[in-house]
């Protein structure tokens, strides 16, 4: 019979390490006292580094080993083992190295060598104190005498000093990571010299044949362990063996502690993090954390080097990350690698490595990161300043260079002017040509628009302009290089790769940067919550709907155009005091008896308000019925700009002045105190915004898509006394918000893409309508277009001039059928989007095409504004007669079944208007009682409003509208309403079933929508629905 035992395990690794580079080195010959292998250590010295050697042996003589070992620990115990690795420690002036790591490139043969003497051991069953000292460690009565006698499983060393342990436990024998994770915990005492925080050990392994755990600091049943594991099916743990030949667990020796892996960890890898933080008190203090790169960090960044070394510059690189992935510190990693990469003819791959964020905790997380690594100044220079100092940095070649997006389009002027400052003649405006990594950090915010196009023809340089003239050239216009070099800025560069981060890419996210719509590398938001990195935000959703009735009580009974009365009619709702006040009860009590008790009494809460005066209403509401409770409770609010009052002339509202004061930039450090609990926003705060104390959302605005997944996720964020979050909803339907978060939840799918054609058939109705002429767009482009040393101040007025015109001819057009206005500019809106996204990810070499994009994104700026319509205000005509809020639903929104949506990108916009029809108030304000006073959600209103569309959509219902009597048209209407409401039963399986089962309703709702369908036909009679 097989034996199953943890040796057998240990075997199985201990021969695979020693078939693949390391040594075997003895327990015997480990010193408890100095914690390290001295024969070793000394070993390497002398071999590598013997002029050192004889220089301090002519002082020290026979002495010399023990001075030398005096001084390493010295050191090691001072500045950690870590530093002392990388840059070496000193000896009586001499400085001497423990370790050699693997050059950049390989001009240095002697370097080469000293790496190859690194002696990388394995020992088995280490005794780490001697066997008369008695340990700190509390022992449990099954403790066994290896735990008490202290004896790690497996200790591997670099150049004598032990640097990772393995405690390793096998399933078969009913012992699992947990009881290594155990015993590390119980039987492992910090306070000995191998164990003391980065002294010596800097990694320690629980293994078994499915999992590992892995932590960096030892601090008895405080120690905490992360999940080191691959992830399996788009969630936490390991595949099995593809090849069924050896353990889950087997990457960890065969790939992560494989020799020249992991003299790569210590050397490029490992960093420690120094974070200030504050007390209950408010005082400072810093907090070390050693930064072992978790499994999924390591991966993404070797085979994104391992890539680009083989394919070269000039590809794109999507890496999908969940939040809680450690993004930060993987952009890190990456950004010190690319900087120092070189081809196997020792070329330095990149000139500058370029790292486009927003956030500023980055920079100078990224700053003490690198230096760690390269422990000289000036490899990195954040653009805290103008675009004078990006422009320098392009320059100079900067290795590192980290700034914002914004700054770009200033670039170009900005080279002029130096150019001009040095009295440079025949200055280009242009950079020489480099050769740059481009990393985004939140890519779904960065990838398109103009701002990015200046970016790519910023670092085009050179090599982009000469590509430009030669176009222009074989072209015959010479005078429109300008033209040609925009063209070529918005296609692939050979001189620019991209790494695109981001945990919630949008279409255009995977197509310009992903692979066949697919993302190089992923790191799910199942995973993430598997593992514990965040909270699982849905657990705990509870839903609320408001009922309400309202009563027109004034003698007229006015015609109002239905959707404009319709909104007003709502606002009136939502702004309603009663409406606040109900609500603001609802979320002050909840948080007062539920959330303020959560996370050790620190839990702090979120209300997403609908609107800025949404906002200042909520802000008032609850600081007055806190006031009248009584509640240790003080609220925050946030929003952008002045806020005017609807009600009181003349009176607004700053963000300020209703935070007593507190500035824009002071808002999120004074949230973060124990002086406020509740922070209410509108459009401000629901994304980037990490503070792990937020518990509760309350939310009262609609929420779909990317948005809701953003906004929600506020609360994800961890805390070591935070167990759960919740969420109270008034407005958005459970299933609404599972699908969004679905499309996310194991990784995002790119679904149907925009073709060419649509792009040509949009240009061709657009230049069909006669709104502009084909002169007009080449007398704007050639002013456009100019070479920017010719620029003048007169160029403006010229370029207003050629598009006065068509803004003439569309005010005209508006005026005379403003519905098909709307529809030209939509038609212009259209274009401009789908060309700027089809541009940057298909070779276009269609000029036409690109002078008539920047004419007509211009001249969309300058047309006069949308008419808003008609803005009604109810006030004196309409009361609420009747309102309840009830409680519809609760519990935990489930990710795990079902597929999530395919993301979809810009499409052409349809023909057809809807045309706005007239209603009396009385009626309207009925069919909203109908709706608000049923059960109806509004995924029913959405449904039904896709049956009208639907309808209006039938050029058989069309005919029928145009030729018959509404009674003859409900004949036909009854039997083609029942096929599309079984076209569309998996969008309302509720209401499909009630409209086929029950017959009432299945009347009432027939004969609304026959007349509603019939009147909107009707009045579309003389212009086409649908083409």
């Amino acid at each position: 019979m097989s034996s199953h035992t943890e040796a057998n395990f240990e075997s199985v690794i201990e021969a695979h390490l020693l078939n693949h580079g390391y040594t075997n080195l003895s327990p015997k010959k480990f010193d408890c006292d100095r914690a390290l292998f001295p024969e070793v250590a000394i070993g390497f010295i002398q071999q590598t580094q013997p002029q050192e050697w004889e220089r301090l042996e002519k002082l020290h003589g026979n002495n010399t080993a023990i001075q030398i070992l005096s001084d390493l620990c010295k050191w090691l115990d001072t500045y950690g083992s870590l530093q002392v690795l990388r840059h070496g420690f000193k000896c009586y002036g001499r400085t001497l190295r423990i370790a050699t790591f693997k050059a950049a490139h390989s001009l240095n043969p002697d370097l080469e060598a000293h790496y190859q003497a690194n002696q990388v051991s394995i020992t088995r069953q280490l005794q780490y104190r001697k066997p008369a000292k008695k340990s700190k460690a509390t022992y449990p009565a099954n403790t066994s005498t290896a735990a008490k006698n202290g004896i790690i499983d497996i200790t591997l060393s670099l150049n004598g000093i032990p640097l990772i342990t393995l405690e390793l436990k096998n399933p078969l024998t009913s012992q699992t990571a947990e009881d290594a994770k155990t015993q590390y915990r119980r039987d492992r005492d910090q306070h000995e010299p191998i164990f003391e925080f980065k002294r010596r050990t800097l990694a320690h392994f629980a293994v078994d044949t499915e999992v590992v755990w892995m932590t960096t600091r030892l601090a008895g049943n405080a120690t905490y362990f992360l999940p080191f594991n691959q992830g399996h099916d788009g969630g936490a743990g390991n595949p099995p063996d593809p090849q069924s030949r050896t353990y889950r667990t087997a990457y960890l020796w065969e790939d992560v502690l494989q020799r020249d892996s992991l003299l790569d960890l210590f050397a490029r890898f490992l960093h420690l993090q120094v974070d200030e933080k504050h007390d209950d008190d408010g005082r400072k203090f810093k907090k070390e954390i050693l930064i072992f790169p978790r499994y999924h960090q390591l991966q993404a960044v070797r085979n994104l080097i391992q890539s680009t070394q083989q394919e070269g510059i000039g590809h794109n690189y999507l890496i999908e990350h969940s939040a809680g992935s450690g993004k930060s510190n993987t952009i890190g990693w990456l950004t010190h690698r690319l900087a120092s990469l070189h081809t196997n003819q020792n070329e330095r791959i990149f000139d500058s490595v370029i790292v486009i964020t927003d956030r500023r905790v980055l920079d100078q997380q990224l700053q003490n990161t690198i230096y760690q690594f390269e422990h000289r100044q000036g490899v990195v220079q954040k653009i805290d300043k103008d675009s004078k100092q990006l422009t320098q940095a392009l320059e100079n070649a900067i290795p590192i260079i980290i700034t914002t997006l914004q700054k770009f389009p200033h670039v170009t002027k900005q080279l002029l002017k130096l150019a001009e400052d040095r009295q440079q003649q025949g200055a280009t405006g242009f950079l020489p040509t480099r050769r740059c990594a481009v990393i985004i950090d939140e890519a779904h915010s960065s990838q398109s628009g103009e701002t990015a196009i200046e970016l790519k023809s910023v670092l085009g340089g050179e090599q982009l302009q000469a590509e430009a003239q030669q176009r222009a050239e074989e072209e015959g216009l010479e005078s429109m290089t300008e033209l040609f070099r925009s063209m070529a800025a918005r296609s692939r560069q050979a001189n620019l790769s991209f790494f695109a981060f981001t945990a919630t890419p949008k279409h255009k996210t995977l197509k310009f940067f992903g692979r066949d719509g697919q993302a190089f590398h992923q790191y799910t938001m199942r995973q993430a919550i598997e593992e514990g990195f965040i909270m699982d935000v849905l657990q705990n959703y509870t839903t609320y709907k408001t009922y309400y009735k309202l009563t027109h009580n004034s003698a007229e009974d006015p015609n109002v155009e239905r959707k404009a009365a319709a909104l007003a009619l709502t606002r009136f709702m939502r702004l309603h005091p009663h409406n606040i006040a109900q609500k603001t009860e609802v979320m002050v009590e909840h948080f007062h008896t539920v959330t303020c008790h959560k996370i050790g009494g620190k839990a702090k809460a979120m209300v997403v308000t609908g609107s800025r005066l949404e906002a200042v209403r909520y802000k008032q509401s609850f600081d007055q019925y806190i006031r009248e409770k009584g509640y240790p409770i003080k609220s925050l609010v946030a929003f952008s700009g002045i806020v005017e009052d609807d009600k009181i002339t003349g009176k607004t509202y700053t963000e300020e002045a209703m935070n007593d004061g507190i500035r824009e930039k002071e808002l999120p450090e004074r949230f973060a105190t124990h002086d406020y609990q509740v922070l209410l926003v509108a459009e401000k705060y629901q994304t980037g915004f990490d503070q792990p104390l937020l518990h509760t959302m309350y939310v009262d605005r609609r929420l779909a898509g990317i948005q809701a997944v953003q906004t929600l996720s506020r609360l994800n964020r961890i805390h070591p006394l935070k167990e759960d979050t919740f969420v109270l909803d008034f407005v958005n339907d459970r299933e609404e918000i599972r699908t969004a978060f679905k499309q996310f939840y194991e990784g995002a799918e790119m679904g149907e893409e925009a073709t060419p054609e649509q792009l040509y058939q949009l240009i061709t109705d657009l230049d069909q309508s006669g709104i502009y002429l084909p002169e007009e767009v080449d007398r704007f482009c050639q002013i456009y277009f100019k070479p920017k040393q010719r620029q003048s101040h007169s160029d403006h007025q010229a370029m207003n001039a050629a598009l006065d015109p068509a803004c003439d001819r569309f005010i005209h057009f508006q005026t005379q059928d403003p519905d098909e206005a709307i529809l030209w500019r939509n038609n212009l809106n259209a274009f401009r989007n789908l060309y700027a996204f089809l541009s940057q990810v298909i070779p276009y070499q269609d000029s036409d095409l690109e002078k008539r994009y920047v004419f007509l994104r211009h001249l969309s700026a300058k047309l006069p504004h949308r008419n808003q319509g008609l803005q009604y205000d109810f006030d004196g005509e309409v009361q609420l007669e009747y309102y309840r809020l009830q409680k519809i639903s609760e519990g935990s929104i489930d990710l795990k079944q079902g597929y999530g949506e395919s993301l979809t990108g810009p499409k052409a916009v349809g023909s057809g208007m809807a045309h706005e029809s007239s209603v009396q108030l009385s009626q309207l304000i009925d069919v909203i009682n109908s709706r608000f006073g049923t059960d109806f959600n509004q995924a029913d209103q959405l449904f039904f409003d896709q049956i009208i569309a639907a309808a209006l959509a039938s050029s058989e219902l069309q005919q029928a509208a145009a030729a018959n009597s509404k009674d003859n048209f409900g004949l036909l209407f009854r039997q083609i309403i029942e096929s599309i409401f079984i076209e569309r039963v998996d969008q309302n399986e509720a209401i499909f079933a009630r409209y086929m089962n029950d017959a009432s309703f299945q009347k009432v709702i027939s004969e609304w929508l026959s007349a509603e369908v019939y009147q909107r036909l009707l009045n579309h009679s003389e212009r086409p629905i649908n083409k």
